[in-house]
């Protein structure tokens, strides 16, 4: 009777232990998922301010159309993958898409605040400044939220890679996540905007 219970008090601790292990990593999931969230509140702030952005522009830059036709196109696409990454950010294939687009919007950013130098009335419009400097507010609270999405997702994955943690993520089906970084070293910079 006494060994049946020992081994009874034994496979208890071995179950809790299991549901510990498993409770950690849903845990850890989901604070990289929330941490993806605010990331998203970002990022959609910023793909409604380009519109904006570029409808001003468009009113002083009319012979540079195919640049801010490629600004309304690069958002159009970051905006996309955005969408499929925020319903699976675990999914490192829509991460890698959306840190595609958000490369290739950077990139048009750039390129349409390089040629808005060449346009002093554009430069001096309040609209445009004022959107300008929303634009570099939420690029900043892009970053810091990027940053703690890449600090949970760091977390996760060292929990979730630890033995005997590794067996039981795989059994459950916790596959690992994808930090958000930009591979592109120019890109890695936000856009400069300053008028």
């Amino acid at each position: 009777m006494t060994t049946i219970i020992i081994l009874l008090v034994i496979l208890v601790v071995i179950i809790a232990w299991f549901i510990g292990i498993y409770n950690k990593l849903v845990s850890f999931r989901n604070r990289f998922k929330n941490a993806f969230a605010q990331i998203d509140v970002q990022l959609k702030r910023r793909y409604d301010l380009i519109p904006n952005l570029v409808e001003v522009a468009k009113n002083y830059m009319k012979h540079e159309r195919e640049t801010l036709e490629a600004v309304i196109q690069a958002r159009n696409q970051a905006q996309q993958a955005e969408k499929k990454a925020a319903e699976q950010p675990e999914d490192p294939q829509a991460m890698r898409n959306l840190m595609g687009a958000e490369q290739a919007l950077t990139g048009s950013l750039g390129r349409l605040f390089a040629l808005s130098e060449n346009y002093p009335d554009l430069k001096a419009n309040q609209n445009m400044m004022q959107l300008s400097e929303e634009l570099s507010s939420t690029e900043n609270k892009i970053a810091f939220a990027r940053q703690a999405f890449n600090d949970a997702v760091m977390n996760y994955n060292i929990y979730r890679e630890k033995f005997p943690n590794v067996i039981f993520a795989g059994m459950f089906g916790f596959s690992p996540a994808q930090q958000f970084v930009i591979e592109d070293s120019a890109e890695r910079e936000a856009p400069k905007v300053s008028f």
